[in-house]
Formats: C-alpha cells, structure tokens, sequence
C-alpha cells in the first residue's frame, strides 16, 4: 500500500465511488434549475426573460469552472483524478482541498510536494478534506430553513433594503476573499488586481455602449486577464 498509493488512488473502486456523489451533485443540480425555471415562470417573468437568465448564468460559469479544471490539473498529481474530480465538483474550492490535503499529509509526517506520498498520508488527506467541509454543511442544513424569518427581521417589507443587505453581503465575502490576496504582496496580489481592472473596464465600456453580450463575458475575462497578469510578472 505504501509503495502503490496511485493505484489505489486511480482504482475503478475509486472512480465508481467519486462518479455516484458527483453524479448525485449533476442530478441536484438539474432538479435545482427546473424549479427555478418552472418558478419563474409561475411568478410572471416571460420565456425570454426565463431563456435570457439561463445563457447569462451559463457564460458566466464558464470563467470559474476553468480556473477549477486549472486547479484540479494541480491537485490530482498528489491524489489522484477521483478525489482531485469529485472534491472540486462539490466545493470548487482549490485553496481549501490543497490547504486540507496539506494538513492530513502533514499529521502523517508527509509534505506534499516535497516528500514522497504514501498511501496513509493519502487516507489521512482524503479524510480531512472530507471531515473539513462538513461544518458548512452541517450549519448550512440547519440554517437554511430560517433565512425567511432573518430577511423578515432585516428589511421587514422593504424589499429595496433587502437588495442593499444581499448585496453587502456579497461585497463582503469577495472583499474578505480579495483582502488576502492583496495583502500577501506576490503574483496573487497582481493576479488580484489585474482581474479587478479588467472586470472595471469591461463593465464600464459595456454600460456606456449597451453591450449586453461584453458584460455576461465580463467574469470570465477578468478571470483569465488575472491569471495571464500572474503568469507574466516578471518578478
């Protein structure tokens, strides 16, 4: 087992196990967006509204998902394609597998990328990045049901303060994200940056000039003008 990780790693066990909870996620995901389709058309938005979500909600997911293939690419040479596949199929998450994947490494004496991996510093990481991700989970599932009453008690029946609050909401969890990048001073940071130009500008020539299509594609260049940023510093 020590000397063989990858071939339990890569086995058809592994696969068939990974492959059922990804395709659990697919089939949640499907029934997810059937609702919100069929809902939207009950509360009075038209088919073209309905059509016009769909396509935008598609291109901009296509920006984060490279950067997750990116990150997968880099996560299974240490574990492996079916874990590196199905973890980032339901976190998406690169910095929270590879920090968690470190740290279950690491309880066993194992660094990944500089010590040869074994099969317990595999096991040890596969379970912390399991074990890691369940508190959200787990706050998420007994949480969820009582948001209706926290937006009650937040905006009463003034859904425009409702919008501001959601939308601070959001401002606050990608500034949290982007504050650490920022602050560490090396390729992150103009990775950081360069992405924030981009998407700035982007948005700024597609509401000057009404162009619908630059700004459902503003996410994905932004992302991909940070990355090449990063990839060319010279230092």
């Amino acid at each position: 087992m020590e000397q063989n990780y990858l071939e339990i790693a890569n086995s058809l066990w592994m696969w068939l196990a990974s492959g059922a909870a990804v395709a659990m996620v697919m089939i949640e995901a499907f029934v997810f967006a059937k609702k919100s389709y069929s809902t939207g058309l009950e509360i009075g938005l038209s088919q073209e509204q309905m059509r016009g979500a769909v396509k935008s909600s598609v291109i901009t997911a296509i920006g984060p998902a490279i950067v997750v293939l990116s990150a997968m690419i880099a996560l299974l040479v240490s574990l492996g394609g079916p874990i590196s596949w199905m973890r980032l199929s339901f976190i998406g998450s690169a910095m929270y597998e590879m920090m968690a994947a470190s740290f279950g490494a690491s309880a066993v004496g194992v660094t990944i990328g500089s010590d040869p991996m074994t099969g317990v510093a595999f096991a040890s990481a596969v379970w912390t990045m399991t074990l890691g991700s369940l508190g959200w989970i787990i706050v998420a599932t007994l949480s969820a049901d009582k948001m209706d009453r926290v937006q009650k008690k937040l905006s009463g029946s003034d859904a425009k303060l409702m919008g501001v609050v959601a939308s601070g909401a959001i401002l606050a969890a990608f500034g949290a994200t982007s504050a650490v990048h920022l602050t560490a001073l090396n390729k992150n940071t103009v990775a950081c940056i360069a992405g924030g130009v981009v998407m700035l500008v982007l948005n700024r020539i597609a509401d000057s000039r009404n162009i619908k299509w630059l700004r459902e594609w503003a996410l994905f260049f932004a992302l991909i003008g940070g990355m090449m940023a990063a990839v060319l510093w010279p230092f």
